[in-house]
């Protein structure tokens, strides 16, 4: 499920861009990129060559794969799992 949601997200983010779009504006294509957390997919006669991300989502990327090839984490998100579930209606007569 977890997977479902990150690639889902993913997709969300995408924007699209021509190389040349690319070539032209590069520093402006990383700082929208890192203040809408978004990335492009850069093509070339619409075939994608590349993807164009921040430094943040890049680290970000990264942490999550780490963490997901954890054993560990994979273990305790089992365990989690196992875990009785309350329901958000549950959670918000709890809160007010």
């Amino acid at each position: 499920m977890y997977n479902h949601l990150m690639i889902q997200q993913l997709i969300n983010d995408q924007k699209f861009i021509n190389v040349q779009g690319a070539q032209a504006g590069l520093t402006r294509l990383f700082a929208d990129a890192d203040r809408t957390g978004t990335f492009y997919t850069v093509l070339k006669n619409d075939q994608p060559l590349g993807v164009l991300l921040s430094k943040r989502r890049w680290e970000s990327l990264t942490e999550d794969l780490e963490a997901m090839s954890s054993s560990n984490y994979k273990r305790r998100i089992a365990e989690s799992r196992k875990s009785p579930r309350v329901s958000a209606s549950v959670i918000r007569k709890l809160l007010k």
